[in-house]
């Protein structure tokens, strides 16, 4: 029987750095599914496309933290209706962390387990309410929100997904992914081993799946949302791994 090792851990209080970016969001808070939603519209110079439908699973910092909205309307500046679910229900980790008796340990396993149970309603209210007999699916996920990539890249209706510094994946995860998938790596990562990474890679490879797997130097866990944008490096590998989910979507996405 085959193993089912961790691959990519929980997140840890490494995940409490942050650096906030500077910016003015240009989405908007709507109810899908019974949870606040973060939607981004692609401009209208894009209408002619059709509509292409992007679900952001976001970090533990919620899609209404300012860096998760930037990136959400950076992806719909190129054409794609972004979604990304509040799962924390008002209480993600920069607010829960004001707490007193905060421990992420603790803090952590009640909210995957919602997040869980409150997914699979959330996605098929978004295919109800936006979809269409046309409509083609990505998705995206950071940190907390890998697993739910993962999971959607075994439907035949997501087309191709993406995942930066993910954690709660194991060797299955990547076992029965059916779909494209773009691996979106920081050269350390506490939660995504190297040495994890490589045998995400090999299983990928075994099942002759289609993958991209891109690793930046000199940056952390976070890079693509938290990194410092004062910080050439840390810049670069955030926009950097930003393009190439946009030129993985449309790779896949259109028409």
């Amino acid at each position: 029987m085959a193993s089912n090792e961790i691959l990519a851990s929980p997140p840890g209080d490494c995940c409490l750095k942050v650096v906030k970016h500077t910016g003015t969001p240009t989405g908007s808070t709507v109810s899908i599914g019974g949870l606040q939603t973060y939607i981004s519209n692609p401009p209208d110079a894009f209408n002619n496309r059709g509509q292409k439908i992007v679900l952001f699973f976001p970090d533990v910092y919620g899609p209404f933290f300012v860096n998760n909205s930037l990136l959400l309307d950076y992806f719909a500046s190129h054409g794609y209706l972004v979604v990304a679910p509040d799962y924390f229900e008002g209480d993600p980790i920069h607010v829960a962390r004001e707490r007193p008796d905060f421990v992420i340990s603790e803090w952590i396993g009640p909210k995957m387990e919602f997040a869980k149970k409150a997914i699979p309603g959330w996605v098929n209210a978004v295919k109800e309410e936006y979809g269409t007999p046309t409509s083609k699916y990505g998705t995206t996920g950071y940190c907390f929100g890998a697993p739910f990539v993962m999971e959607y890249l075994t439907k035949d209706w997501v087309q191709a997904g993406a995942f930066a510094h993910p954690a709660f994946l194991d060797e299955n995860h990547f076992r029965v992914i059916t779909q494209p998938l773009l691996l979106s790596c920081a050269e350390s990562d506490f939660t995504f081993s190297a040495e994890a990474r490589r045998k995400a890679e090999d299983i990928l490879q075994s099942k002759k799946a289609i993958y991209y797997l891109q690793i930046f130097s000199g940056v952390e866990h976070g890079f693509a949302l938290r990194g410092n944008m004062d910080n050439e490096n840390e810049r670069w590998a955030k926009e950097g791994s930003a393009k190439s989910i946009v030129e993985w979507w449309n790779r896949f996405l259109l028409d």
